[in-house]
């Protein structure tokens, strides 16, 4: 049995990282690095390869602002700020140069929504599929980055926006029946993560610990739960579904383990709740509580245990 995505970074790549306190053991969303004026660089990377992240029928300006907005949110779950960005593409002989094209064009269209240049990378031809990866900076005082591991038991579990569009909208893009509306916005969901950027920076000094939600709601609470040496319990009826969502065969399963969402899932200390629900630009929805007792409970709406045996997405 070949080893998972988390063995691999656990056993084989975070200790190559020890040494600088800034990598954060590979266990967060980004990397810090001090630049000794009272601020704070944080970098971050993600790479998003074609039939595996995204579809050879996706339109190629949406592939480029996903990439670069998948990014812009592990910035946002780090509290941080955005400043600049690299990219590396890798074209197949089968893309001409109006695919480079729109792909520029998708990086130029979210350039003009986030203050965000950018400073360099590569650009190189594949035999495989095509391939597009980004590396990005951000900034944010010394001291107040959003972390994993201060969850700490009494804390509130809250997410951002609504969970499952994703997950559903790819299904709908595979076939699933779904009337018009909800497939275009379902679609553009999969298609164009709204990263929490603004929420992100609220969250400095008011959240006990933060990530994105990438690989799913189970999966990246497990994280935070993990890293926080701690427990939580949440409730499914608390989860918030979209409209179009809410009727789709599958939502509850897709809010909890689908992925894609890239909405932040934080905790909370209750006498924060109201500041930052008063003050988010967002709606944010409590959904559980952090425990002592390790490990994660599901309940159902009659609080009963929901059976969990998948853990999200999985690149290995």
């Amino acid at each position: 049995m070949s080893r998972s995505e988390f063995d691999f970074i656990e056993t084989c790549l975070a200790p190559l990282s020890r040494g600088f306190d800034g990598a954060l053991d590979l266990g967060d969303d980004a990397a810090l690095v001090e630049m000794g004026d009272g601020r704070t660089l944080v970098i971050a990377k993600d790479a998003m390869v074609e039939d595996v992240h995204f579809r050879a029928a996706d339109p190629p300006d949406t592939v480029a602002r996903k990439v670069l907005r998948t990014n812009l949110s592990d910035l946002a779950a780090m509290g941080a700020e955005p400043l600049a960005y690299l990219t590396a593409i890798a074209r197949p002989g089968s893309r001409g140069d109006d695919w480079l094209e729109a792909i520029a064009a998708g990086f130029a269209a979210d350039q003009s929504i986030w203050p965000i240049h950018l400073i360099g990378g590569d650009t190189v031809s594949t035999a495989g599929p095509a391939m597009l990866s980004c590396t990005i900076l951000g900034t944010l005082p010394t001291g107040t980055a959003l972390l994993r591991s201060g969850a700490r038991p009494g804390d509130l579990v809250l997410v951002s926006g609504t969970l499952g569009d994703s997950a559903l909208g790819l299904r709908v893009l595979q076939g699933l029946a779904a009337d018009d509306e909800a497939r275009l916005f379902l679609a553009d969901r999969y298609r164009l993560p709204r990263p929490r950027t603004t929420l992100g920076t609220l969250l400095r000094g008011r959240a006990s610990s933060a990530i994105d939600i990438s690989d799913g709601l189970v999966a990246d609470l497990g994280h935070i739960l993990s890293r926080s040496q701690a427990g939580a319990t949440i409730a499914t009826q608390r989860l918030p579904l979209s409209r179009h969502a809410a009727g789709m065969p599958g939502a509850l399963e897709a809010a909890l383990f689908g992925g894609d969402d890239y909405e932040l899932l934080f905790t909370l200390p209750p006498d924060r709740f109201d500041e930052v629900t008063a003050l988010a630009d967002i709606p944010v929805t409590v959904i559980g509580r952090i425990d002592a007792e390790p490990g994660l409970r599901v309940l159902d709406e009659s609080g009963r245990p929901v059976d969990t045996p998948r853990r999200g997405w999985q690149h290995f």
